[in-house]
């Protein structure tokens, strides 16, 4: 059993999921139920799945739910965009966010590629 609290990739992800909460909060409330809930749930889906993977044996479950925070990853930087258009997160603070899941995104991919060799 790994400590996930000691990972960078984790703590970025916890910071990312941080940041997405704080910008939904000024969503409309017809949102709650959809697009802001959506992006939540994608966000802290990230820090969850590295979480969980530290708790399982062995460097295959790891990997396995690492892929599964990339997915989610990937799904946040879409709400992401989708807000962006509907006008409900301004574009500085759009590609803000969009900035640090890429970034959150390369980590992912690195420690996957790692845990490969």
């Amino acid at each position: 059993m790994k400590d996930y609290r000691q990972l960078n990739t984790w703590k970025h992800g916890h910071a990312v999921t941080l940041s997405a909460y704080r910008l939904t909060k000024t969503f409309p409330k017809e949102e709650l139920f959809g697009l802001t809930s959506q992006i939540r749930r994608a966000a802290s889906s990230v820090p969850a799945n590295i979480a969980e993977g530290c708790g399982r044996e062995g460097d295959a479950e790891l990997k396995r739910f690492l892929n599964i925070a990339l997915g989610s990853a990937c799904e946040l930087d879409y709400h992401i965009l989708l807000a962006s258009d509907l006008g409900y997160i301004d574009a500085p603070n759009a590609a803000r966010l969009a900035g640090e899941i890429l970034q959150l995104r390369r980590m992912l991919g690195a420690f996957i590629r790692r845990l490969e060799n």
